[in-house]
């Protein structure tokens, strides 16, 4: 009995050991790098997995436009009973038979002439099938000419190209968007260690004067004002967590996370001065790599090869075939058996059909002029936010040095304040609008720096940088 009771309080403690574990672990916060991050958006993201599937799509149209060209091969058997036979009228030769009959031999003398005997032709309904019927037939037929199932073949093809490229511009849209939220969040943690920082150099402010006021050398009032900065500054922070948090669930929707699991971002806001870009270069290369144009670029090939395909209903089709079949009848189940085979070429060409080929094709050749007009409003949109990121890039790399060179100033105008303070010779509110112009001379340079990571990412997205490494991720063999 006792060793029952210390082995049910062992399960126990090994359940509660178990849940403490699996607890801490799922606690555990996964961290992200900028790579890895991308990587597994790649993988887990559902827009990317969308276009995943229509490339598996695409494929299959193919496989399916080759199969018309292959040869058809049908079997089909049925078995009927006629409830009621149908009958059509058919001349009745049995009374035809009589009346010949009786004619000769009255012409021949063997009986006496009495042509009242001898009826006129008439008609009768006759059935001219037995009850029970079966039939089995297979049948073969081979496309030989049919230019709307050749030309559909090198469409699939080309419908294939265009859902490749919608994917490679589909990875590079979330390339560009992980970027963004992953910067987004390395800001908004940078940003809120500035205001902890201002919190921190507040709090010691705080305990500064304290120190000063039990000495006498600080006024009550002077602390409460140092508290009521304090106390201003919470709020802020608490402000910066709510939307550190809202940052990383969006991030984390991109990487198809669930939402309560938590992650860290491993990286920095990086900026390193460039050297001008030749913006004609620049705006060529985009226009050749961009991967919505080049998606658009296919889709128009497409387009084109569908005005090929609607016309090819004016071309003849030419069909060999062949079948064979093995059927019976009979009234009593007793059937009377038969085979049947042909081979023969059909030809057939549409004479007219109420123009319904002629509208077909217009509205495909006007499909394809939209196309057309959709490619170039998309290759200005391209160019002018190409010379928009620029310039963007220009900006804000004119500033940052600035920027940086005025944080130094005023951390350096912050601590002489501190100093001056503590000598006597200073007030506190050169302390606090020295705390102010770091705070926002430290927060103008981190905005810069995001400024020009975003431009810089959105600047690689127009121009279709994307490492080849995620565009091969999950459609290495397709």
């Amino acid at each position: 009995m006792k060793e029952q009771r210390i082995l049910k309080i062992s399960r126990i403690a090994c359940c509660i050991l178990a849940v403490i574990l699996f607890h801490n672990v799922n606690a555990q916060a996964a961290k992200l790098t900028l790579d890895k991050a991308i990587s597994t958006a790649v993988v887990n993201n559902r827009e990317t997995k969308i276009a995943l599937m229509e490339i598996d799509k695409a494929r299959a149209r193919v496989d399916e436009a080759f199969g018309y060209a292959l040869p058809t091969v049908t079997f089909n058997a049925n078995f009927y009973h006629y409830i009621q036979k149908a009958v059509f009228p058919f001349p009745d030769f049995r009374t035809m038979l009589q009346t010949s009959s009786l004619e000769i031999m009255m012409n021949e003398g063997l009986i006496p002439r009495d042509n009242s005997r001898l009826k006129p032709p008439q008609t009768t309904l006759q059935a001219f099938v037995l009850s029970n019927n079966y039939e089995a037939k297979a049948e073969a037929t081979q496309i030989i000419f049919n230019a709307a199932v050749f030309r559909g073949i090198g469409a699939s093809k080309i419908y294939l190209d265009a859902a490749r490229e919608a994917y490679r511009s589909s990875v590079s849209k979330t390339v560009l968007n992980v970027k963004k939220a992953f910067y987004g969040v390395l800001f908004l943690q940078n940003l809120l260690d500035v205001v902890q920082s201002s919190l921190d150099n507040a709090e010691d402010n705080l305990a500064n004067v304290k120190a000063m006021y039990k000495q006498g050398l600080a006024s009550e009032y002077l602390a409460m004002q140092v508290q009521v900065q304090v106390e201003n500054i919470k709020p802020k922070i608490i402000e910066l967590r709510n939307s550190l948090q809202a940052a990383k669930d969006g991030l984390k929707i991109l990487l198809g996370y669930g939402q309560d699991m938590n992650i860290e971002v491993d990286g920095i806001l990086a900026y390193s001065k460039e050297s001008a870009a030749d913006k004609t270069k620049f705006v060529n290369a985009a226009l050749a790599s961009n991967y919505d144009i080049k998606t658009l670029a296919n889709k128009l090939k497409v387009d084109e090869a569908m005005v090929d395909i609607n016309g090819a209903d004016y071309w003849p089709t030419i069909a060999a075939f062949g079948n064979y079949s093995y059927g019976g009848q009979s009234d009593d189940l007793n059937f009377l058996n038969y085979d049947v085979s042909t081979v023969g070429i059909n030809f057939s060409i549409n004479l007219f059909q109420g123009g319904r080929t002629k509208n077909k094709v217009q509205q495909s050749q006007i499909a394809y002029q939209q196309t057309e007009q959709q490619l170039q409003m998309l290759k200005d949109y391209v160019e002018s936010q190409v010379n928009a990121k620029l310039m963007d890039i220009k900006r804000v790399s004119d500033v940052i040095d600035a920027q940086q060179s005025n944080v130094r100033l005023a951390q350096r105008a912050y601590d002489l304040a501190v100093i001056r303070f503590k000598e006597g010779s200073g007030t506190q509110l050169e302390i606090k609008n020295a705390d102010n112009q770091l705070n926002i001379a430290k927060s103008n340079v981190l905005k810069s720096i995001h400024d020009f990571v975003v431009a810089k990412a959105e600047l690689e997205n127009l121009a279709g940088k994307v490492e080849s490494k995620y565009l091969a991720l999950p459609i290495e063999n397709k």
